[in-house]
């Protein structure tokens, strides 16, 4: 029987490991925007979206398709082997081609070889503890799991205070020149170094059984899922690339920076799939299994929209609190559309589980790969017509038909009886009440209070005798 708190508790403990390790990397915003120029934020937001695509394809779905295969094996532990060693070698072997070309590559993608030699042993150690990671989520192990997450943003962020605030006050020369933005690649490689060095004993604590027969499904499976992600990737990363393209660096540094204040939804959506991916797996087998799913995707969306409309009211305080240069909020007006775009994208995580258990995965692949053309096109098309706005419009344009197409194929091969109408509602409501207070009451906190009681009572009268019986009120 499902049971809602142990649910609740689970997602809260994953997600923890998740929210705040991103928080503690989110209060870094204001330093960042304070020491780093438009142009030296752009540089940063670079780095990370090429290293987002690299991860993408050195780790070719192999953390889905390990979460599958260990929860129906009757031998997890050949699960666990033959992926590791599968992974394991051809990010080594990637690594070192990837390292004998840094100079050509660096050019290619307009990087400094410095910085690309930095990003090449940020990828290496974040690669190779995708697998430990993989093995303690699905073992349960989360004071682990949790320790490490949180001791890598805490390195991270200590270290970006030293190098760009703590040594500069002190007038303590920084030791390796004085570019602000490699400091933040070094702090980056420091702390993931470090996570690696930690978990290197799951390497020689394995069973070393290669199994190829397993090793052909396990890819087999995956393999929409590495596509999927490439096209993530184009969906959530591109527009800053072409914005810098067709703009200049300036406006892609701005953009990128009030980006940032989307994170508080980025945050709820990552921390909520860490906690559910393993949950949806592991109750598929329960007769009540759909029902169950459409509860949680009916709540999702309640919530969601609460935190839309809640950062939506407060954005004019949290700009001037978290982004420190004037110079950036030229680009403040893109944050409600991210904002909605990253709540569509939560929702399609939620759809998705119709073909992660079916096997359909390459349905996912197809859809993320229609986004990301789509992306594209309106990337393309949108950017020189009306510029950075054209970027926001774009993002939320693919994840709404993202979540539809999801929704239409799921009802075809994986039926589940989510209340769409309520579902709506919530939408529509939050989203609309977030768009009134942002063009006609900027900046009034009492009348955003206002509409946030407004929702949230709406919310719980329609709920009210659901939740006294879920939770036994």
């Amino acid at each position: 029987m499902f049971d809602p708190r142990q649910f609740i508790k689970e997602t809260f403990v994953y997600g923890l490991a998740t929210v705040v390790p991103r928080v503690l990397n989110f209060l870094l915003v204001p330093l960042h925007t304070q020491t780093l120029p438009v142009e030296g934020y752009a540089e940063n937001t670079a780095f990370y979206v090429y290293a987002a695509f690299f991860n993408i394809l050195l780790t070719y779905g192999m953390e889905t398709s390990f979460f599958r295969f260990f929860s129906q094996s009757k031998n997890p532990k050949q699960v666990v082997s033959t992926a590791t060693i599968t992974l394991a070698f051809t990010t080594l072997l990637v690594f070192s081609i990837l390292f004998l070309q840094t100079n050509s590559i660096a050019e290619a993608l307009g990087m400094a070889p410095y910085h690309f030699s930095l990003l090449l042993g940020v990828l290496l150690c974040d690669t190779l503890v995708v697998l430990p990671f993989a093995y303690l989520r699905a073992t349960g192990k989360v004071p682990k799991f949790t320790f490490l997450k949180l001791s890598n943003v805490c390195i991270y962020a200590t270290l970006n205070v030293l190098f760009l605030w703590w040594f500069p006050l002190q007038g303590i020369s920084l030791p390796w020149g004085t570019d602000p933005v490699q400091y933040v690649f070094i702090s980056n490689l420091l702390a993931s170094a470090f996570v690696l060095l930690f978990l290197l004993p799951f390497y020689f604590q394995i069973q070393w059984n290669w199994h190829a027969a397993l090793l052909r499904k396990m890819l087999g499976y995956g393999a929409p899922i590495m596509f999927a992600g490439i096209a993530f990737v184009i969906n959530e990363n591109l527009d800053k690339l072409l914005i810098r393209y067709y703009i200049d660096d300036a406006t892609m540094g701005a953009y990128s920076g009030c980006y940032k204040l989307a994170v508080f939804m980025t945050l709820f959506v990552q921390a909520f799939r860490l906690g559910a991916e393993p949950f949806f797996f592991n109750y598929a087998q329960h007769r009540d299994a759909p029902k169950v799913y459409a509860l949680i995707m009916k709540y999702f969306v309640l919530f969601g929209g609460f935190l839309l409309l809640t950062v939506g009211v407060g954005i004019e305080p949290l700009k001037e609190a978290l982004i420190r240069r004037p110079e950036y909020w030229v680009a403040i007006d893109i944050v409600p559309i991210i904002l909605l775009a990253n709540l569509f994208l939560g929702i399609y995580h939620n759809l998705s589980v119709w073909y992660k258990l079916t096997d359909r995965t390459s349905y996912g692949m197809y859809i993320s790969l229609a986004a990301a053309t789509a992306t594209i096109l309106l990337n393309i098309w949108l950017i020189p017509l009306i510029g950075f706005m054209g970027a926001a419009w774009a993002t939320l344009l693919a994840y709404g038909c993202m979540a539809l197409a999801s929704y239409v194929l799921g009802k075809k091969h994986y039926p589940i009886p989510y209340p769409t109408k309520r579902i709506l509602g919530y939408l529509v409501l939050s989203a609309g009440l977030c768009a009134v207070h942002w063009t006609k009451f900027s900046g009034q906190l009492g009348v955003g209070a206002l509409f946030v009681f407004v929702f949230l009572s709406i919310g719980f009268f329609m709920e009210q005798r659901e939740l006294k019986q879920l939770f036994r009120l």
